[in-house]
């Protein structure tokens, strides 16, 4: 009787064997046509959509392979979920369009640009609006945050296709939630002074894997509202304020290519760290610069107080 029932048993799992090998070459023939994207707990998966409808569809849910850089990291809770990442320069972007929207309605006058400012990193740029006016999506993608973060006040993040992220700050009220898809163009907030604002402004910034980019690098913030290149690469240096003012627009060169990379774009500048009893004077004498050069390449003022740790380019 048990050696009955033991051969029973091996019979129903080669069975059950030979139809997961059938299922599984029946797959591997399908014409995946497109994938839906769905979101389960919040995270982002795609159900494959086959051309012929009669064809065999699984019960799971596989990754999109061409959609890595949207869906990795998808974090509703931490404004930066990319913490302790590192980056590899220079790196390719790519843009499906060669236009993105205006952020606001009324003509963009850009009030602060990326760059020192104060002595201090300013990771965007600030755009002038007034409390109410309506905050638009510049491009295609969803809503991975939706909250209140330290200086930035009311915050929404959009993360696009390619991998970058929109932050729109100091908003006054919130149009769209977490995971929801937008449009370019569409409304997502409204403009206000919430969080660390002197007046109102949209302060506006963009971001790969966790790190700043300078916006004006990317987009031309002129009424034409252009993405300067369908692919470019992007150096460290425009991914670091410290090489770029807040008062006055940097010399944009685009790298559409890497060979348009030159060597000395990619080199690191030289910073001296504020030690205790140092002043502007003694810095610029230890490296044979004049005064009013660090205090222009660091954007301070001649009679700046420097605080002990404070970074002071000095080449």
């Amino acid at each position: 009787m048990n050696c009955k029932r033991q051969i029973s048993l091996i019979v129903i799992i080669l069975f059950f064997l030979i139809t997961i090998q059938v299922l599984f070459s029946q797959q591997k023939k399908l014409d995946v046509k497109e994938y839906k994207e769905l979101i389960i707990n919040g995270s982002f998966v795609y159900l494959p959509i086959y051309k012929n409808k009669k064809q065999f569809l699984p019960k799971y849910v596989i990754p999109n392979p061409s959609n890595k850089e949207f869906i990795a990291k998808w974090d509703n809770q931490n404004f930066n979920p990319y913490r302790g990442e590192k980056i590899t320069y220079p790196f390719q972007l790519a843009f499906e369009s060669t236009n993105f929207s205006s952020p606001v309605d009324r003509k963009m006058v850009v009030t602060s640009r990326y760059g020192l400012r104060r002595g201090r990193p300013h990771q965007g740029i600030d755009i002038d609006l007034h409390i109410g006016d309506s905050v638009k999506s510049v491009l295609d993608g969803k809503v991975r945050y939706v909250g209140y973060h330290g200086g930035h006040g009311k915050t929404v993040i959009v993360r696009h296709r390619n991998g970058l992220e929109t932050v729109y700050a100091h908003l006054s009220k919130y149009l769209v939630k977490e995971n929801e898809e937008v449009k370019k163009g569409q409304a997502i907030g409204k403009g206000g002074i919430t969080g660390n604002s002197r007046g109102s402004h949209l302060h506006l910034e963009v971001r790969y894997h966790g790190k700043s980019v300078n916006p004006e690098y990317l987009f031309e913030f002129t009424k034409e509202a252009k993405i300067r290149s369908d692919i470019l690469y992007v150096t460290r240096k425009w991914m670091n304020p410290r090489y770029h003012r807040s008062t006055r627009k940097s010399n944009v060169v685009v790298h559409k290519t890497i060979d348009d990379i030159t060597i000395q774009e990619e080199q690191k500048q030289k910073t001296y760290i504020v030690k205790k009893g140092d002043t502007l004077h003694r810095i610029a004498n230890r490296h044979g610069l004049a005064v009013s050069e660090i205090c222009k390449k660091n954007s301070i003022k001649y009679n700046a107080v420097l605080k002990i740790g404070q970074q002071i380019i000095v080449n």
